[in-house]
């Protein structure tokens, strides 16, 4: 299995790689994340870690998330690209003024043509179930993305760990 997210990530586009880490420029923009199923799980594990990094992001569907508006930011985890509800909320954003990434296996799909920044997560086949490793690589690219983000931050960890909970 570990090879399979080896190879995925193997074949990720550099450049498409660099627009993505390139959308969170802003340290000041204010970030909604989401996703449907699994993929949201992973949206929230990353809205966790852009939290840690000092960043203003809400999980959407979150009872204290407020609406999102121009200049902010939706991220949309979504395999198919073609979930309803994500399509939905990619609209409503772009409407609203907002800037829309996602992270999709289908570069061609619906979400990605409302999309500002796609990044294609070339997932194919895979001896796992479900999109498990679609998941699993989109996860490690957001990580990917903070890990590259808290390197421009002095003393990154010790402040990361001040935001981590401590209600646990």
């Amino acid at each position: 299995m570990g090879q399979e997210i080896t190879d995925v990530l193997g074949r990720i586009d550099a450049d498409a790689f660099a627009g993505l880490v390139q959308a969170f420029d802003d340290p000041h923009q204010r970030w909604f994340f989401s996703g449907q199923g699994r993929s949201g799980l992973v949206a929230q594990m990353g809205a966790m870690r852009f939290m840690h990094l000092g960043r203003a992001v809400h999980f959407v569907g979150e009872a204290s998330a407020p609406s999102i508006r121009r200049d902010d930011a939706l991220l949309i985890v979504s395999g198919s690209g073609e979930t309803p509800v994500s399509t939905g909320f990619a609209r409503i954003a772009k409407a609203e003024g907002a800037k829309v990434v996602t992270l999709t296996h289908r570069p061609a799909g619906t979400l990605a043509g409302i999309a500002d920044v796609t990044l294609h997560v070339p997932v194919e086949e895979s001896k796992q179930f479900g999109g498990s490793l679609f998941e699993q690589s989109c996860l490690i690219l957001l990580d990917s993305v903070v890990l590259g983000l808290a390197q421009q931050i002095a003393d990154a960890h010790r402040l990361m760990l001040q935001r981590h909970t401590n209600l646990q």
